[in-house]
């Protein structure tokens, strides 16, 4: 696809695989036990439920046997966030492979609609990704999620910037977005990955835009901040992703 918003190099051998030993075995097959461990606690508690001791304890062994597979409970979080983002990168990505590759709009709103249905499907990892940050240290996984990040969302980058270049959104004029506004979009665009040609100001700040406007609709539902009005909040999902996407020139078109 052409002007990729995430570029991968691929060199032109790639090395034979070599078998694990016993000992790699024993050590993969421990990270996954806990990483399975650490999802349940999630689930049922949510992030601040999440302890090492918690999972030691569910393991058999003692907390500070989990420091040879993690440096930190932040580690293992941020391990964590890599899986999630790469199970929800095969949802997207699945949604998008399913309809025609000419198919722009289709595309994007199936993507879309596939990021609802995983956030409502995992509530608890979706909150893990997207809820509130907290700082922490630098942590052995931390490149790794943040690479899956990208990862996930150079799906809907790669979409946007071929309505771009189809020449299909509405760009705002350059001299109405001030210099702050300007360098936060960059900061964006940067941490993103969204580096093509046609990331202009403009663009950026359509894309930001819009962004922001359907996360915020997802976490509303997933955090149930409109239960007392909405059992559920497709039909006002689908009326907003109508508005949302016709500013970057896509059709809306019923998912029935």
């Amino acid at each position: 696809m052409p002007n990729e918003a995430v570029s991968t190099q691929v060199s032109g051998t790639e090395p034979a695989i070599q078998p694990l030993s016993r000992r790699e075995r024993v050590r993969e097959a421990t990270l996954v036990e806990i990483k399975d461990i650490a999802r349940r606690h999630l689930v049922e508690h949510g992030p601040g439920g999440v302890s090492l001791r918690a999972i030691a304890r569910d393991m058999g062994m003692t907390a500070p046997g989990l420091y040879r597979y993690f440096s930190s409970l932040d580690d293992l979080l941020l391990s964590l966030s890599a899986d999630f983002f790469t199970e929800l990168s095969m949802a997207v990505r699945t949604a998008n492979d399913a309809l025609p590759e000419r198919d722009v709009d289709g595309r994007l709103l199936s993507s879309l609609r596939a990021f609802r249905t995983w956030a409502l499907a995992n509530r608890a990892e979706f909150t893990l990704l997207f809820g509130p940050s907290h700082p922490h240290r630098s942590c052995q996984h931390e490149s790794v999620a943040i690479e899956a990040g990208r990862h996930f969302a150079a799906t809907f980058l790669t979409l946007f910037d071929e309505l771009l270049q189809q020449h299909r959104v509405s760009l705002p004029p350059e001299d109405d977005i001030s210099p702050e506004l300007s360098r936060q979009l960059r900061a964006f665009a940067e941490h993103a990955g969204f580096t093509t040609e046609n990331a202009s100001d403009g663009a950026l700040r359509v894309l930001v835009g819009c962004w922001v406007r359907l996360y915020g609709l997802v976490c509303m539902e997933v955090f149930q901040h409109m239960e007392f009005a909405m059992d559920t909040m497709e039909a006002l999902f689908e009326a907003e992703l109508s508005d949302i996407l016709s500013s970057a020139g896509v059709e809306y078109r019923s998912p029935r």
